[in-house]
């Protein structure tokens, strides 16, 4: 005998692929009805008629769908962006660990605690101030951990440790959206809406029905990214050529149009194959890069050279994103979805 409460299972159910509800939804619904239902026919009747999925069931079924429509095998589309996603998560993230590892390297100059080292100039050397300073640098380390956590495919534990890292910067911002200081060298809101917010969101793509990411060289990109991009950062401050240093925004437009300009030649290869996702995931990265620098835009109201400079790095991003958007397009369509893993469907 079919109800209300059933009809509301399906309801919730419609956010699921159509491929996966052909197969799985009378399961799925009798399912919940058996865990929900009695064997007494006047409390039966009652649950029927008058209950409703409860949180954690809306919230089971939306995770799987969001796993699904990320990562699922329907459409070459769905496939491509899945694995987009991914990898721009990947990328972001080792973004945060690269910048948190120059912010420890300069935390342990600034306190000698390698002796060998010269002394550094009082413009580089930093030291804890405060508790707030502490816990940022905490939150370095988090990410770090969080970083080599999800290279080496433990899921679970990147997530939690990647939202714990993005409450402490959430409470600096709101104690400064109401007393009007910031208490900690964190980011500003575009910051953490981007690069900490999204990641953590997006990181639902990662679940045990996707083939792991290639481990090497992943871990070894922690290292290289800090040596080929803070190596030179650090030489222009240590020798006091810091009109050359662009701002963060200006440098991820940078990085992001360097990759792009080296994966081209990969690109329009018609030997290469299974380029389209890393030009989709370059995308990702190049439309994350621009709106930070587009908003970022209004700390130079005032200083029409960083202005010009700002969008003149647009354009150079614009300009290299557009070597691979065909091939990233192409990615959608031209993209061998797998068959349904059997974990997949069996979650």
């Amino acid at each position: 005998m079919s109800g209300d409460l059933e009809r509301r299972y399906l309801r919730v159910l419609r956010l699921l692929p159509g491929w996966y509800r052909e197969r799985w939804e009378p399961d799925m619904v009798g399912a919940f009805l058996d865990s929900r239902l009695t064997g007494d026919p006047a409390a039966d009747k009652y649950i029927r008629e008058a209950a409703w999925p409860s949180g954690a069931e809306v919230a089971s079924v939306a995770g799987l769908a969001v796993r699904l429509h990320l990562g699922g095998p329907a459409t070459p589309r769905r496939h491509a962006w899945g694995q987009a996603i991914r990898r721009a998560v990947l990328a972001v993230v080792l973004v945060h660990a690269v910048l948190d590892v120059d912010v420890l390297v300069f935390l342990e100059w600034g306190r000698r605690l390698v002796g060998w080292l010269p002394t550094p100039s009082a413009s580089l050397a930093i030291a804890p101030a405060g508790i707030w300073d502490t816990v940022y640098y905490l939150v370095c380390v988090a990410w770090i951990v969080t970083f080599v956590t999800l290279a080496l495919g433990h899921y679970r534990m990147a997530r939690f440790l990647a939202a714990l890292a993005i409450v402490p910067g959430l409470v600096a911002l709101l104690q400064a959206q109401f007393t009007g200081i910031m208490p900690a060298p964190f980011g500003p809101w575009i910051f953490w809406v981007l690069l900490d917010l999204a990641p953590v969101l997006a990181m639902t793509a990662f679940h045990r029905d996707v083939a792991p990411a290639a481990l090497r060289p992943w871990l070894l990109a922690l290292p290289g990214g800090y040596l080929l991009v803070y190596g030179p950062l650090l030489a222009l401050q240590a020798t006091g050529n810091t009109a050359w240093l662009p701002d963060f925004s200006g440098l991820c437009c940078i990085l992001v149009s360097l990759a792009c300009i080296a994966h081209a030649p990969r690109a329009w290869s018609r030997q290469a194959a299974r380029t389209g996702q890393w030009s989709l995931t370059l995308s990702l990265l190049a439309a994350v890069a621009g709106a930070y620098r587009i908003v970022s835009l209004t700390d130079y109201v005032h200083d029409p050279h960083l202005i010009d400079v700002s969008l003149a790095e647009l354009l150079i991003l614009l300009a290299a994103v557009a070597l691979v958007a065909p091939d990233a397009a192409r990615a959608q369509t031209a993209t061998p979805a797998p068959a349904p893993h059997s974990r997949a469907v069996a979650a």
